[in-house]
Order: structure tokens, then C-alpha cells, then sequence
């Protein structure tokens, strides 16, 4: 299956409602007036595109249709949909790599049950696939089977696990795993991280501690932060990035269980709001599920037709 597939199985509930929504919006070849494009915004909201993103969308698309630079349906969703991917091209990069010899460390932040151990693990077994040498670090301490669910992703993939007693101190597990990296010039550390709520004043320091333990032992770690969103959860995730950005410096997505949302439009809206670049998708439960994320076939995607 095709990256582009893959995607079109995991939107296809936002891409048939938004469909439905143009055509019953347009009602035929050209739109009626320029106020319908006020319940396309809100479409576009309800989509979880983000206000902010939905009016500026909407904004340049009334735009150009008052100023007869678009007329029909096909050339108005045409335009959102190349917008779309405008928009989300423009903050795309490889991820950074360690200087050569050292390992690259990606820490992993999130909420509970966004998807952060899975991630890891299929990421694991991606780069390990491709020759690279991977540890990873089981600093979700507070919660037995996380630690349990990484050991046996590290099992699946070839990957060393680094872990300690159930209820040990979290940032000294960061610091066991990147001392470990280090002196067994592993090519990537990945280090897994408990689930908090992003109001959880004492469990977001805990953060900071953990990314501390890390900078401790090497400097230029970690290359990346990513943090890991749950695609169901709409416009909650905004509010999560905002706090896990503050805390322990973001740098960059991975969208979960994009398959369950009937929405689709996430990925924008935490690029408009915050600049981030989403690097992964998770659009199912095996290693191979999880893809390196490809703006053309996501908004490709989201607006396809709907299949008869």
C-alpha cells in the first residue's frame, strides 16, 4: 500500500464530511455569495483545522473569489487543498542528526495514551531495519507495563533497552540510557516518557528534570523533542503543545491514530499555531504503519473524493 493510501484509509472520515460539506455548500457549479464561505470556515473548524487557520484559509480564499480568480468548486477545493500543503511544506525538515560518531537522542513527550511507546517502538524497528544501532530508554518509570511494552518492542526490533526498578527516578534512567548510548556508540537513543496532562504542574517539571539529566552527561542532546498527539483528541491537543513546548521545548509532531479521526486537520493547525514540523504518522498497529509524514499525501488525501 502506497503512502498516499495509507493516508486516504486514515482521513477518510474528514475527507468524506468535508466533501459533503462543499457540495452541499456550493450547490452547484459556482458558490452563491461570498457569506457562504463563513460556514466553510466553520466547517473547516469543526474539521480541527484550528480557528486560526481556517480563517486565514478562508480569508485568501474569498479573496481570490471576489476577485474572480476562482469560480467553480473544483477550482476553489483545488486551492485549498495545494494551500494546505503550502502551508505545511513550509516548516518540513529532515530530522537533526548528532555530529558524526555520537548518537542522535530523541525524546518523546506526550499525554497518556497518546501513542509515545508504540511510536517508539515502531520507530525502533524502522531504524534498526536500516543498520542503525538503537537504544531505548524506559524512563516511563511510574507505570509497569510501559516498561513491559518497550522491552518487548526492543525484543521485536533488535533494539537494547535500557530500564530500572518500577517507581525509580525517572531522570536518573535518562541519564543510565544516554550514558549508555554513548559508550556504546549506538547511532540513535530514543527515550520514552510518562504520560501527564499538560496542567500537571509537578509531573511537566519532571520534564525539564529528565531533559536536564540528559544535557548533563552530553550538551548537544537532545537533537529533537517530539511530542506525540492523539488525532481524536480536536482542539485539546493545541492547549497540550502550548504547555509541553514551555516546559521541555518541542521541536516537532508525530500524529497518532490518525485512522480513528473523523476529522483529519490537526496537523495544521499545530503548524500555523506553533510552527512545529510533524514528521510521523501513525495510520495503524504495525511497525510499518507508522510513516514518515509527506504533506502532498496528506492534503491529497483529506481532499479526495469521495468514493461512490
Amino acid at each position: 500500500m502506497g503512502l498516499f493510501d495509507f493516508f486516504r484509509r486514515g482521513l477518510q472520515k474528514s475527507a468524506t464530511k468535508i466533501s459533503r460539506t462543499f457540495a452541499s455548500l456550493l450547490g452547484g457549479i459556482k458558490v452563491k455569495s461570498a457569506s457562504d464561505f463563513d460556514e466553510w470556515e466553520a466547517a473547516l473548524v469543526s474539521a480541527d483545522f484550528g480557528v486560526k487557520a481556517a480563517q486565514s484559509l478562508v480569508a485568501d480564499l474569498r479573496d481570490r473569489y471576489e476577485r474572480g480568480l476562482l469560480q467553480t468548486d473544483v477550482d476553489l477545493k483545488g486551492a485549498l487543498r495545494d494551500e494546505v500543503c503550502k502551508r505545511l511544506q513550509k516548516n518540513m525538515r529532515q530530522i537533526h542528526r548528532a555530529a558524526e560518531g555520537a548518537p542522535t537522542v530523541i525524546l518523546f513527550v506526550g499525554v497518556n495514551g497518546s501513542g509515545k511507546t508504540t511510536s517508539i517502538g515502531k520507530l525502533a524497528a524502522n531504524l534498526v531495519g536500516k543498520g542503525h544501532k538503537v537504544i531505548l530508554g524506559a524512563c516511563d518509570t511510574f507505570r509497569a507495563a510501559a516498561v513491559e511494552q518497550l522491552q518487548l518492542w526492543g525484543e521485536r526490533s533488535g533494539a537494547e533497552v535500557v530500564s530500572a526498578r518500577h517507581g525509580a527516578d525517572p531522570a536518573s534512567v535518562a541519564f543510565d540510557a544516554t550514558q549508555a548510548a554513548l559508550s556504546r556508540r549506538a547511532d540513535y537513543l530514543l527515550i520514552d516518557t510518562a504520560g501527564r496532562q499538560q496542567n500537571q504542574k509537578s509531573l511537566m517539571e519532571e520534564l525539564a528534570k529528565i531533559r536536564r539529566s540528559i544535557v548533563k552527561l552530553y550538551p548537544d542532546a537532545p537533537q529533537e523533542v517530539l511530542m506525540t498527539v492523539d488525532s481524536t483528541l480536536g482542539a485539546n491537543v493545541l492547549s497540550q503543545a502550548r504547555e509541553f513546548s514551555k516546559t521541555c521545548g518541542v521541536t516537532g509532531l508525530v500524529l497518532t491514530k490518525i485512522d480513528g479521526t473523523g476529522r483529519g486537520g490537526m496537523a495544521l493547525a499545530l503548524n500555523e499555531e506553533f510552527d512545529l514540523p510533524t514528521f510521523f504518522v501513525g495510520l495503524g498497529e504495525a511497525p510499518e504503519d507508522l510513516q514518515e509524514f509527506d504533506p502532498q499525501a496528506y492534503a491529497d488525501a483529506l481532499f479526495a473524493e469521495e468514493e461512490k
